[in-house]
């Protein structure tokens, strides 16, 4: 199972954390199958997260499980963060 969930990068008392798809048995900071964004706790406003909302509703198309943290930011940077929901195809279907 692939869960999106936050690694944790930085120093002590100065965290920096890295949004990423990853296997449910891989330890916390273990290998990402891909990366998805950042989010610094410390920055000032504005300029504490960047993430790639297209492949986050990619992963969470398919089935891909967000931690409760991972949830709370994809919601605040304004993405769904429901998992199982089908991506609407915009354009440029093969037919």
């Amino acid at each position: 199972m692939v869960v999106l969930r936050l690694r944790r990068f930085g120093r002590r008392h100065r965290p920096f954390y890295r949004l990423g798809a990853m296997d449910k048995r891989a330890p916390r900071d273990g290998r990402v199958i891909e990366e998805l964004g950042w989010y610094d706790p410390i920055a000032a406003d504005g300029r504490q997260f960047d993430l790639k909302l297209d492949r986050i509703d990619y992963w969470l198309s398919v089935g891909a499980q967000p931690t409760n943290t991972a949830r709370d930011l994809i919601r605040k940077a304004g993405g769904d963060p429901t998992p199982g929901k089908k991506i609407e195809s915009g354009e440029g279907a093969a037919g």
